[in-house]
């Protein structure tokens, strides 16, 4: 039997997984294979996809212009080999071909590409990839059973012409109105968390799509907004303002519906206690040595702790004082009290690796964060670290087999009328 993990880890991360393993010819291939993905993608929601489809066997084959992914650039941090850590985050097992848009002959190179692939997917604003012939329609008519997936910041009506920044989205979408101390200043979350939600739905539409084809023979338009999806993940916050009218505000790290439900701090440092229901406060109580509380009228229940939440939390503050907040989160673990201290990112994946979940895979000078998906029959494989620029150009990667695309006059009128500011889904 495995050790109870410390929910107090400190320490700095454990060595990342070499993946040379998950790589071995001997192992089943991913469930994906076969698939053929046109990454016309780049920056964060859409490369994050297209990273999760490629992990489980799908062929990535990333489109950058001459100049590379923006976020080839984004630096620092950088990895060992100088590598920009934004770039790699998100860019593992990828081919990587350079195609200009605006050069007829990248053009027709980029059509090809497009026809021959199983998924397109693409963040540019609304109307850009039109421009180039790339968009659906034109997709479809030379590859009727294609999925295409297109993310954009507001969609393709009235927001087209609104930039998908990330901040902008949590700003416009309510998230930073409900985040932050409630006589602080609005505050949005420490990653570009609408854009990994996005690239989370773009696969699952994805993946339906292809289940449709393999049912029907038919491809279809997958079509996600980080809007949408920042709405969605409001889920409570969201579902009580629809039935009241009435929007939340911003309560700290305190919850609107459940009480002690925050962060508290103990003699050294921060605690969360995250209590659910009447039995784990009774024991929390117990164990700070404030049997009263749990008999007070005032925090009986949920809802009377929930209305007298600030008392509440001077009181259990109080307590916690006494010790550190290691020696706290042991015992309320022990007791199935639910809580632990605030671990930064090094600590935390200290604590999921002691966990034995295997949190890191290395892939030659490379680290990088293993799929957070896990099949027991063809699990993710981590082939190859994220590409440099141009790793695949001249190369046959459209394969010997591939069927002869008869694309459009790469000359067409409009085609090498490039946006002048075409950036889509954007952190």
């Amino acid at each position: 039997m495995r050790e109870r993990p410390d929910p107090t880890i400190g320490a700095a991360a454990g060595a990342p997984v070499d993946a040379s393993a998950a790589a071995r010819a001997d192992l089943p291939a991913g469930a994906l294979a076969g698939i053929r993905v046109a990454d016309f993608s780049r920056v964060l929601a859409g490369p994050y996809a297209t990273m999760l489809l490629a992990d489980f066997g799908a062929d990535v084959v990333k489109v950058e212009p001459p100049q590379g992914d923006e976020t080839r650039g984004w630096l620092p941090p950088v990895d060992a080999s100088g590598a920009s850590t934004y770039f790699g985050s998100v860019n593992r097992n990828k081919r990587a071909v350079r195609i200009d848009l605006t050069d007829p002959a990248g053009l027709a190179e980029a059509r090809r590409l497009a026809a021959t692939a199983d998924v397109v997917i693409e963040n540019f604003r609304p109307g850009v990839m039109g421009r180039f012939g790339l968009a659906y329609e034109d997709v479809r008519a030379q590859n009727p059973s294609v999925v295409y997936c297109s993310i954009t910041g507001f969609g393709a009506g009235e927001g087209a012409g609104l930039a998908g920044y990330d901040l902008l989205v949590q700003a416009l979408g309510g998230l930073m109105s409900i985040t932050g101390e409630p006589d602080g200043d609005p505050v949005k979350a420490g990653v570009a968390l609408v854009d990994v939600l996005t690239g989370q739905n773009a696969v699952a539409g994805i993946l339906l799509a292809l289940r449709e084809r393999d049912r029907t023979g038919r491809g279809q338009l997958v079509e996600v907004t980080l809007l949408q999806s920042l709405l969605s993940a409001l889920v409570n916050q969201a579902g009580g303002t629809l039935a009241t009218g009435t929007p939340p505000a911003r309560l700290g790290n305190r919850h609107p519906s459940i009480a002690p439900y925050a962060v508290f701090r103990a003699a050294d440092r921060d605690l969360v206690i995250a209590v659910g229901n009447d039995r784990q406060f009774r024991t929390l109580a117990r164990l700070i040595g404030r049997d009263d509380l749990a008999d007070d009228p005032r925090y009986a229940t949920n809802a009377d702790r929930v209305g007298h939440r600030d008392a509440l939390a001077a009181e259990l503050e109080s307590a916690l004082a006494v010790r550190p907040a290691a020696d706290w989160s042991r015992a309320f673990a022990d007791a199935g009290v639910p809580a632990g201290v605030v671990n930064d990112v090094a600590e935390a994946f200290a604590f999921a690796e002691s966990l034995g979940l295997d949190p890191v895979v290395r892939l030659g000078s490379s680290a990088s964060v293993a799929s957070p998906i896990r099949l027991s029959a063809t699990p993710a494989r981590y082939r190859t670290a994220p590409p440099a620029l141009g790793a695949d150009d001249g190369a046959d990667w459209l394969g010997a087999s591939a069927p002869d695309a008869s694309a459009p006059d790469a000359s067409a009128p409009g085609a090498s009328a490039p946006d002048p500011d075409p950036e889509g889904t954007r952190p």
